[in-house]
């Protein structure tokens, strides 16, 4: 049994099976932390200030709801939860945050993003796999 759970979620709909997990792994008086990370521009020759600033506040908006949206799929549960939302990279983000939160395993899904999204910036499941000092459970998905 896990102490601290990190829980980071991208929104992709690949909730349910890492909730499950989290749930099953997870000590009585255990805390499992559910991260999301938005995406951070910044302004280029190509974006004016205001319109990056717009997008980020989107890309805030949208990490809120996948945290109150993976929350709520632990409703019934007798569970110590929190929510973190914070900008950045998400690789780097989610073992930064895992460190100084001093949790003891990551979950995170084999999928989410795919596609151009992937080609573009990398896996992110992938880095956190190569760069992390702690456990993590990969929950594969179809």
């Amino acid at each position: 049994m896990y102490k601290k759970i990190l829980l980071p979620t991208d929104g992709s709909g690949y909730s349910d099976e890492e909730v499950e997990r989290a749930t099953k792994l997870i000590s009585d008086d255990g805390e499992i932390i559910i991260l999301s990370v938005a995406g951070k521009l910044t302004s280029s020759a190509f974006q004016s200030r205001s319109n990056v600033r717009k997008i980020n506040k989107g890309l805030l908006k949208e990490a809120q709801e996948n945290v109150k949206y993976m929350k709520k799929l632990f409703d019934g549960e007798k569970l110590n939860i929190r929510t973190i939302v914070k900008p950045g990279f998400p690789a780097e983000t989610i073992i930064k945050v895992a460190e100084d939160e001093e949790a003891d395993l990551i979950i995170i899904s084999s999928s989410g993003k795919s596609g151009l999204h992937r080609f573009i910036l990398g896996s992110v499941t992938e880095e956190v796999l190569k760069n992390a000092e702690i456990d993590v459970l990969l929950v594969h998905n179809k």
